[in-house]
């Protein structure tokens, strides 16, 4: 099914509160790599920035299968929400598309201005994720509820 204006103001407000995913990717093995790391968004497409010799890179730039899962620590499980998306990642190259996803990584974690400009960014890649379908964890409906949505055609950016 896809994703209704209503769902998607949901995931955008998920999206806007959230600063940490769990980013999952596909080691040489095959098996799953899931690692935290803290993320912006523009629309529904996310950017993180990460060392480029890590692990997660590495596998991105081998296979750009990805899924991310955002939610947070609740006593109550009933009151549960969250998401998760699995799309497509890719390291930037383009001299404009990385000076956007600083941009908006820097307004998100304004300690990233400190680091430096532009050519001080040296040993960092730049990755955006694609999300091509998402799930809405929403245990108020019901334990366990969730629903699966595609997003079709592919989000854009707003930029």
């Amino acid at each position: 099914m896809l994703i209704d204006p209503a769902t998607e103001r949901f995931v955008q407000r998920l999206l806007d509160r959230h600063r940490v995913m769990a980013l999952a990717t596909v080691r040489p093995d095959g098996f799953p790599q899931a690692t935290m790391v803290a993320f912006a968004h523009d629309g529904l497409t996310l950017f993180v920035a990460v060392d480029s010799a890590s692990q997660k890179a590495r596998n991105i730039r081998r296979n750009g299968k990805v899924s991310v899962a955002i939610g947070r620590d609740q006593r109550d499980w009933n009151k549960i929400t969250g998401l998760s998306m699995g799309g497509t990642a890719r390291v930037l190259r383009k001299a404009d598309e990385i000076a956007w996803a600083k941009s908006l990584l820097g307004k998100r974690f304004p300690q990233m201005k400190k680091l430096g400009e532009a050519d001080d960014y040296e040993g960092w890649a730049f990755i955006e994720i694609v999300p091509l379908v998402v799930s809405v964890l929403d245990y108020r409906k019901g334990f366990g509820h969730a629903e699966l949505f595609e997003l079709w055609p592919k989000p854009r950016a707003r930029r």
